[in-house]
């Protein structure tokens, strides 16, 4: 037999969870609170929604995202000093270009780039292009 939980104790732990949250600075976030955003030097719909990132979290080692481009859309060739990546194809269609070679990218592909390697991505399909993208550290200067 179970017992129901006492109403007043209820409380309390919604209390003592939004404290906790409050102190820790974390957070549960669903895609659909944040905006589509089309960043520097991506074109043709090539979106992308900065889910955990300095600008709207505590985070300070890592940028997640997940990208959305539209048939045709691109991210110019640019490489990082000193930042990791890892993309990882979720739906669609592309191509990759990484130190001046094309690879076809698509569902279920993890890509990984370590500092100073020139790339570049592209929906070469007909259908979005949905991937996610870490990296980290998250301040760079992309040159």
């Amino acid at each position: 037999m179970r017992l129901a939980m006492p109403r007043l104790a209820h409380r309390r732990s919604d209390r003592d969870r939004e404290a906790r949250e409050m102190e820790a600075k974390w957070f549960i976030r669903n895609i659909a609170e944040v905006p589509w955003r089309e960043f520097p030097d991506h074109f043709g719909g090539a979106l992308s929604k900065p889910l955990v990132w300095p600008q709207n979290s505590e985070a300070r080692h890592l940028d997640y995202r997940i990208s959305m481009y539209q048939p045709m859309a691109y991210v110019k060739v640019h490489r990082h000093k000193t930042q990791e990546q890892i993309y990882h194809v979720l739906k669609g269609e592309g191509l990759m270009e990484i130190d001046g070679q094309s690879r076809v990218v698509r569902e279920h592909d993890v890509i990984f780039l370590p500092p100073g390697i020139d790339h570049a991505i592209s929906n070469s399909g007909l259908v979005d292009l949905v991937f996610l993208v870490i990296t980290s550290p998250v301040e760079d200067g992309a040159v």
